[in-house]
């Protein structure tokens, strides 16, 4: 397990680690309210999207418990209106409204008391089940790494996008314990560094063997053969196996495929949006320019001069090597394989809860 929690239900809020303080400190911070969590997605305070996922969760039951009326009309009235200002927060992860919709479920129709004690446990389910969840993919995962393996991962799929153990890094963590040696190339993932900040910080801190290096020195190092492969997490997973994830990922497959470099995914079914056909209708989200004209607080662009900042592109399916889930490597062409995971899934689901 890594050496800290992302996230954490105590005492009636949620402690909450907040990832725009790190490397340099190590501050939690106590939400007591939806608005709060909302405010923290928002601002990048927690990241990810399972994280998001599990943080809306809590955020719908912190909503439900500040509701003060036994009326169960204006209950679920206002338990709508906290769903979607959390809806609101980040469009383009779809475990957010995968999240907000079994919330949703679980609460329609209940009495007020009925319905926040249900919700709160719910959270609690998802939180728990992030993790199983994270670990099964881990497992699935480091199967497909070699003995000895170097791998270059892009922006931050640990446990800090997660709940626990984490995607990405969690098949680094998996292929560790089976006791394959593992050395990781993070990109430091511009504009706001999530490689540097926050992978780096964690994978020195749980003991691994990481290289931090610049977006752009990417292609260098995998045209030089020190890259056996390529994981990356993802905030939606098309039906067709198109990938949205941080920007610069779709780069990244690019090369990977050009040097004959594996390129995989790993994410939770959760993250497959059978609902969007094609990349080309999953929405990107659009960041303040500031992000890009600054480094964290520090100017480094002309004052006045435009800057687009996209938080997200799309990698085409046919970059992509597989797709790990906890239920099992979606290959091509994945509009079958995917869907064939997600009825899996909803399979085990039904069978949990019969």
């Amino acid at each position: 397990m890594p050496s800290f929690r992302t996230m954490q239900w105590a005492g009636g809020k949620l402690r909450l680690l907040d990832q725009t303080r790190l490397p340099h400190e190590e501050v939690y911070l106590d939400l007591e309210s939806h608005e709060d969590v909302a405010r923290a997605i928002r601002e990048m305070r927690v990241r990810g999207a399972p994280a998001i996922g599990v943080a809306a969760a809590y955020g719908i039951a912190l909503g439900a418990a500040g509701i003060v009326t036994d009326d169960p009309d204006l209950f679920h009235s206002r338990l709508d209106a906290v769903c979607e200002t959390l809806l609101a927060t980040r469009p383009t992860a779809v475990n957010l409204a995968w999240a907000v919709q079994r919330m949703r479920r679980v609460a329609a129709a209940k009495a007020p008391a009925t319905a926040r004690q249900a919700l709160l446990a719910e959270a609690q389910a998802i939180e728990a089940e992030d993790e199983v969840s994270n670990r099964r993919l881990g497992t699935y995962g480091a199967a497909l790494l070699p003995a000895s393996a170097t791998v270059l991962t892009h922006c931050n799929a640990g446990s800090l996008a997660t709940a626990g153990y984490g995607t990405a890094l969690g098949v680094l963590r998996a292929a560790r314990e089976q006791g394959k040696q593992v050395r990781v190339y993070a990109d430091e993932t511009r504009p706001l560094l999530q490689g540097a900040r926050l992978t780096a910080w964690e994978l020195q801190r749980d003991g691994f063997c990481v290289t931090l290096i610049t977006d752009s020195m990417a292609g260098y190092f995998i045209h030089k053969g020190i890259i056996d492969c390529v994981i990356v997490g993802a905030d939606r997973i098309a039906a067709n196996g198109d990938v949205a994830n941080k920007i610069g990922t779709y780069a990244l497959a690019v090369l990977a495929k050009e040097n004959r470099v594996p390129f995989y995914v790993a994410a939770p079914t959760s993250t497959i949006d059978l609902a969007t056909p094609s990349g080309d209708d999953i929405p990107i989200e659009e960041r303040s320019p500031e992000e890009v004209t600054r480094v964290l607080e520090t100017p480094i662009a002309p004052q006045g001069v435009k800057a687009a900042n996209p938080a997200f592109d799309v990698t085409p399916a046919q970059y992509v090597t597989a797709i790990i889930t906890e239920h099992g490597i979606a290959r091509p062409p994945y509009m079958r394989s995917l869907a064939m995971i997600v009825r899996g899934r909803n399979r085990e689901v039904n069978r949990a809860f019969k």
